[in-house]
């Protein structure tokens, strides 16, 4: 009996390569508020976690700001019918109360997602893309950069993270 396209990604695929981000994760994420002037760097614990019989993970976290706490999660999946990757995204610094919904590409070792966010005070909403690399089995990166209506991309958050075992 062959094999579905689900279990082969689960096994060879971007399905296989999600399940990889599982376990829980330490590191250090950095903050921009303006291109090349660093705002904060501050310690981060995550948890990523498989979801649906591995359709989906979840990565849940935990940081600061200047000393303020905040948390986040996201749910990544990949659309095989549609080649896509697929992010939602919430926390309580960045979103307030938005729900960032994100599409993209797979990458080596990872994806690319972009979304967009905005209110009524501004006249044209900003991109934010997400890239999560995983360089190793024990070293993962996240990085978000802005995206000025004008196309000028800026480094946002850096969140480098390391296995805990």
């Amino acid at each position: 009996m062959s094999k579905s396209n689900f279990e082969i990604s689960l096994e060879s695929g971007v399905h296989h390569t999600l399940q990889m981000l599982i376990g829980s994760w330490e590191g250090i994420t950095r903050t921009w508020f303006e291109p090349d002037v660093l705002a904060d760097e501050s310690p981060a614990i995550a948890t990523v976690r498989s979801v649906l019989d591995g359709r989906f993970v979840i990565h849940e976290y935990k940081g600061s700001l200047n000393g303020n706490p905040f948390e986040g999660m996201a749910v990544y999946g990949f659309d095989i019918q549609n080649n896509t990757v697929q992010s939602s995204w919430i926390d309580s610094f960045h979103m307030g109360t938005g729900i960032m919904l994100s599409t993209g590409l797979p990458i080596d070792n990872g994806f690319s997602v972009l979304g967009s966010y905005g209110s009524p005070d501004m006249p044209e909403p900003w991109g934010w893309r997400t890239v999560v690399e995983l360089i190793d089995a024990d070293n993962l990166i996240i990085t978000a950069c802005n995206i000025s209506p004008e196309g000028q991309e800026d480094k946002a958050t850096e969140t480098k993270y390391f296995r805990v075992k």
